[in-house]
């Protein structure tokens, strides 16, 4: 292990990298403890219930904006980083089709939040959380990530970051405000990945008018099964705090928020972990198996006992950090958080392998499981939810992320793991 550390601190490019993009994914970490104690005060736990249930919906509905390019996007500007023709045609077309994306969704749920009683009741909150979904169709993190240029994402994640920060502080100020939350969140998206996606137009040269309405055609249907499992993958993140609420109501859907909202920071330090390390994982593969398993064991391992040991710290002191989120029911959440430290560390394990699963080039069996697994996962909340409420979603995840790494593995183990030992 001593070994491993010191060759990745001997490659000082990856290791820079992994500095640069550590300072940025730090926000990530201490953004949450600033202004989740602030909203509850302010809003309570149904508010922030409230918030939270917008904030999935506006996740999900991202997904049919990215349509893939976060997996199929990265893994193609990773392998053609060198060819400034093939970047121009990935940018240009990815974005085409993002945006035609966009105005179709945006049509769609316009209609469903009026429409549909459960989502008119809030249609205030959800509609501005749509900002949201702009400022991820703007976001070129994942052109970024495929030539691993970490300074700008970091710079971009710490831009938008400091603009919710300030937002929320001076505009939350009353129960009501919470309708505000959403939309302070996406202002800041689309203000950073605006300035990012104009530096990369500027820098490439890059120009709408070589675009190719054929491959626009071509890609929506290249992308679309790897689209589609990434619809799965989402229902299994998004779908929980939604169910909670229709079934148990705001305030215990708040009490759900509180306890992810701890997990979700290692969570979604874990999926950028994901986009810092699968971009140059893509790269090795396509050169040799073996140097591409030895980075990937690297660091994955050392970025799991960093997960382990945080989990044990959270669990330790469960009860003073609940305390510090300014809930009512702190035994009950803390008791909770106590179970809910199992699914970092599952991920842990099940993202990694994950990595290796789409830049082995096996998109058809990942999305075989990923729908297996969602329909698994979806099926046994819908069944103890409404007995066991927060719990009963917490052992739902646990129980689907055990699957999911056993599943990752069976598809890799043959292919990758005995050719390279």
């Amino acid at each position: 292990m001593l070994k491993s550390i010191a060759g990745l601190i001997k490659n000082s490019k990856q290791f820079n990298n992994l500095i640069i993009y550590g300072i940025g994914q730090g926000f990530n970490l201490i953004t949450p403890l600033l202004v989740v104690p602030y909203i509850v005060s302010i809003c309570g736990e149904e508010g922030y219930g409230k918030i939270g249930v917008g904030m999935a919906l506006a996740f999900f509905i991202m997904v049919f904006i990215d349509y893939g390019s976060e997996i199929v996007g990265v893994k193609d500007v990773a392998v053609n980083r060198e060819d400034r023709d093939k970047l121009e045609g990935i940018f240009i077309t990815t974005y085409t089709a993002k945006f035609i994306l966009l105005l179709a969704i945006l049509v769609i749920v316009f209609v469903l939040f009026y429409f549909i009683p459960y989502f008119n009741k809030e249609k205030t909150l959800f509609l501005l959380s749509l900002s949201m979904v702009i400022g991820q169709f703007i976001n070129p993190t994942w052109f970024l990530q495929g030539i691993e240029n970490f300074k700008w994402i970091t710079i971009l994640n710490i831009l938008s970051k400091i603009i919710y920060l300030v937002g929320i502080f001076l505009f939350l100020k009353k129960p009501e405000d919470y309708v505000y939350s959403n939309l302070i969140w996406g202002i800041g998206m689309i203000a950073a990945n605006g300035i990012s996606w104009f530096y990369i137009v500027y820098k490439y040269s890059f120009s709408f008018l070589d675009l190719k309405k054929d491959e626009v055609t071509k890609l929506i249907k290249h992308n679309f099964s790897i689209f589609s499992s990434q619809i799965f993958v989402s229902l299994q993140m998004y779908s929980p705090i939604v169910l909670i609420s229709f079934f148990g109501g705001n305030s215990m859907a708040g009490q759900y928020k509180i306890v992810d909202q701890i997990i979700v920071i290692f969570k979604t330090y874990l999926l950028l972990f994901f986009n810092f390390v699968y971009p140059r994982v893509c790269y090795l593969l396509d050169k040799s198996k073996k140097e591409a398993l030895h980075f990937w064991k690297i660091y994955n391992g050392l970025n799991g006992v960093f997960i382990i040991i945080s989990m044990i710290i959270i669990a330790l002191f469960s009860t003073k950090i609940v305390t510090f989120f300014n809930p009512k029911e702190i035994i009950e959440i803390s008791n909770l958080l106590k179970i809910a430290i199992l699914i970092p560390i599952l991920q842990s394990v099940s993202i990694p392998l994950k990595q290796l699963v789409l830049g082995s080039n096996k998109q058809r069996e990942y999305v075989k499981i990923v729908m297996i697994i969602t329909i698994i996962s979806l099926s046994i909340i819908v069944v103890i939810t409404p007995f066991y409420h927060v719990f009963g979603i917490l052992f739902a995840l646990i129980i689907t992320e055990i699957i999911t790494a056993l599943l990752f593995y069976s598809i890799i183990k043959k292919d990758l793991f005995v050719r390279t030992s």
